[in-house]
């Protein structure tokens, strides 16, 4: 046999790696949503942490709820935790700012670090495909009832609670949550 001959034989049976498959992106996060800045952002980086998504507003009753929002996300990013605020006007008008303006008002306000996004409608039917999706979630349907409604994502991608306005984001309720889904 000659040099060759091995040659192509050792190749042959040499075993053959597979490229890994990228995971799936879970249908929660399988979506390009527009920063506050207009930037374009695949809500699939946050895949493999702990989301808590809310449809905020600036003149809303629960407004001083982004003050707790912001303390989960200084408490837990480190651990994975990633809070989205999404704005919305879809309940009495309490977001009519533009993004600009919803942007200073956050940080000057309440000293906003998460992520937050371009006004979305989270209602009716030129919903976003987020809030679609959201919102027919097994064991989660129905319409948002209000603003500061949120929805905590596992870090499989998956909707694994949905808390009501009055759910202040500090509550026993929601912080167990959150750690469950963070781990040890």
């Amino acid at each position: 046999m000659n040099l060759i001959s091995m040659l192509v034989l050792a190749l042959l049976a040499a075993p053959q790696t597979k490229t890994p498959e990228k995971p799936k992106v879970a249908d929660a996060l399988n979506f390009t949503m527009n920063s506050l800045e207009g930037k374009p952002v695949n809500l699939s980086k946050y895949q493999g942490n702990v989301v808590l998504m809310v449809n905020v507003a600036s003149e809303c009753g629960y407004t001083p709820q982004y003050e707790g929002l912001q303390a989960l996300h200084k408490k837990y990013a480190a651990r994975g935790l990633r809070v989205l605020g999404f704005p919305s006007n879809d309940f009495g008008g309490q977001e009519p700012g533009s993004n600009a303006e919803i942007q200073d008002f956050c940080k000057k306000n309440f000293g906003v670090e998460f992520d937050m996004f371009s006004k979305i409608k989270v209602l009716g039917s030129d919903k976003s495909p987020l809030y679609k999706t959201l919102t027919a979630t097994p064991k989660f349907t129905g319409d948002v009832s209000w603003n500061f409604e949120k929805f905590l994502i596992g870090r499989d991608g998956q909707v694994i609670g949905r808390y009501k306005s009055a759910v202040e984001p500090l509550s026993t309720e929601l912080t167990r949550a959150i750690e469950a889904a963070l781990g040890k």
